[in-house]
């Protein structure tokens, strides 16, 4: 074999190694973000969700539902922590940059990291989350064999059709607007453009809900805050205190 092939296949080869390497650790930090979201979601649910069910049919039901609600906060829950992760790998890589244990810590894990959280967070706002409401709202069309296809028929129906109801209203806003061939073509384009600018506009909607909420939080924080710590007595007047003491005690005196 010749030299250049030798090389290009040991370039092959550790190309191979490294994808692997990142499918393994994307692998490994989504399950545990998916075990961690799953403890967070059975904290902080209702004793009587997913549980009380006496029939098989509707806990089988709530437990899909759960695992989907479980996927998409896990998602979520990536998505927040990527910015931090990539800054103190970068960070770690700056401070060690010859140590051979953190050179996984590289910008193609970072970038498949981000590839990786766009595409499930579009999945996760445009198809997991709706299937997992109409889903635990389904009973299966009439007439048909009850039981969970039957429900999943018919969640896939209503999402099918609530996904038509949503491009049709968007065609004919983007039809009105813009009053152009150009834009009544430009639903075509919806993995380019409109699932990004669907996905920068919840974004958005998230963060001005976060500034909305903040100062209510902020206020209730210090309110509860101010109702559990004991207020400090170094500003009180003595002497007054004494004064409202002997009165009260006279008035109890007079009394009695």
């Amino acid at each position: 074999m010749a030299p250049l092939e030798q090389d290009a296949l040991a370039v092959r080869e550790q190309l191979f190694h490294e994808r692997v390497r990142e499918c393994i650790i994307c692998a490994l930090l989504f399950a545990s973000l998916y075990i961690l979201c799953h403890f967070i979601i059975t904290h902080f649910k209702k004793h009587a969700d997913f549980t009380a069910v006496h029939d098989d049919e509707d806990a089988a039901v709530n437990r899909i539902a759960l695992g989907l609600c479980t996927f998409t906060l896990a998602v979520a829950l990536g998505a927040v922590l990527l910015l931090p992760f990539s800054i103190i790998s970068n960070e770690v890589l700056l401070s060690f940059p010859q140590n051979y244990y953190i050179q996984w810590l590289n910008g193609s894990l970072v970038h498949g990291l981000w590839n990786l959280v766009f595409l499930f967070s579009n999945l996760s706002l445009v198809f997991l989350m709706p299937f997992a409401y109409f889903f635990t709202e389904s009973e299966g069309f009439a007439g048909s064999k009850k039981g969970i296809m039957a429900r999943v028929y018919e969640t896939s129906v209503v999402l099918l059709l609530l996904t038509l109801l949503v491009l049709g209203m968007v065609w004919v806003a983007s039809a009105i607007v813009g009053n152009d061939a150009a834009s009544r073509q430009s639903l075509y384009d919806l993995w380019e453009y409109y699932l990004p600018y669907l996905y920068s506009c919840i974004s958005l909607f998230g963060v001005l809900l976060l500034l909305l909420c903040t100062p209510f939080g902020l206020c209730t924080m210090f309110t509860v805050t101010g109702q559990l710590l004991v207020k400090p007595r170094l500003l009180e007047d003595l002497d007054e205190q004494l004064r409202c003491t002997r009165f009260e005690e006279a008035a109890v005196s007079y009394r009695i």
